[in-house]
């Protein structure tokens, strides 16, 4: 039986009151914290850096914390978000000089690292380091803003990265991040998905246990389907 992880991304929350709005989702039954950062470089958008994340831990967010860079160069700030509180750091590969050094960095650091995929990105890097890959990232959306629609052939793509892992690496997760709504996370699960990232369909809810619970029951309902 495969196991989802939910993991609302804090983009989408109230960062007047960040530490309480994490610890409400995480109370709501999510169970990742996806952390968005941004240079306004790599993608057109400017959100937050380490000292955002330390602040978090010093709430006692307990929770794995998931940082996805979307910066370049990258391999300055890996040390950096390690020492910080990072669980995993995954980044998209056009944004590393040297892929494999920069997967060794993270792991180096203690983090369980990944690579980012954009809807339109080539998978052929994935043939040299899937081995080395704890989590494999597909961007349901192009990375920059939250709450924008799902891309449908991004279902195709989840399927072959599915396949790729089955052959090579069975212990590599599936993360999708953008787009993922009650309507299509059961589509996105079916597809071969483990992680679930989702901004404004959890913090633009008024009611997150109300939505994590929606949430969970779709998740189910496949489940129960693959039994």
């Amino acid at each position: 039986m495969s196991k989802f992880w939910i993991a609302p991304s804090i983009l989408s929350a109230d960062f007047s009151r960040l530490g309480e709005d994490v610890q409400k989702v995480l109370s709501a039954g999510c169970d990742i914290i996806h952390f968005d950062v941004m240079d306004n470089h790599y993608v057109p958008n400017l959100t937050f850096g380490p000292y955002v994340l330390q602040c978090l831990k010093k709430y006692n967010i307990c929770a794995p914390i998931d940082v996805h860079l979307m910066i370049k160069p990258v391999d300055n700030l890996i040390p950096v978000f390690a020492n910080v509180g990072a669980n995993i750091i995954t980044f998209h590969p056009e944004s590393s000089y040297h892929v494999d050094a920069t997967l060794n960095l993270i792991k180096y650091h203690g983090c369980k690292c990944g690579l980012v995929f954009n809807p339109t990105t080539s998978l052929d890097i994935l043939n040299y380091v899937i081995k080395k890959l704890d989590v494999i990232v597909l961007m349901g959306v192009n990375p920059g803003f939250s709450g924008q629609k799902f891309i449908p052939s991004v279902l195709k793509k989840i399927v072959l990265v599915k396949k790729l892992i089955n052959n090579y690496s069975p212990s590599t997760l599936i993360e999708v991040d953008g787009g993922i709504n009650i309507d299509n996370i059961k589509d996105i699960a079916d597809a071969g998905a483990n992680i679930f990232v989702m901004g404004s369909t959890i913090f633009g809810s008024k009611d997150y246990k109300k939505i994590v619970k929606k949430i969970k029951c779709r998740l189910n309902v496949l489940t129960n389907i693959k039994k």
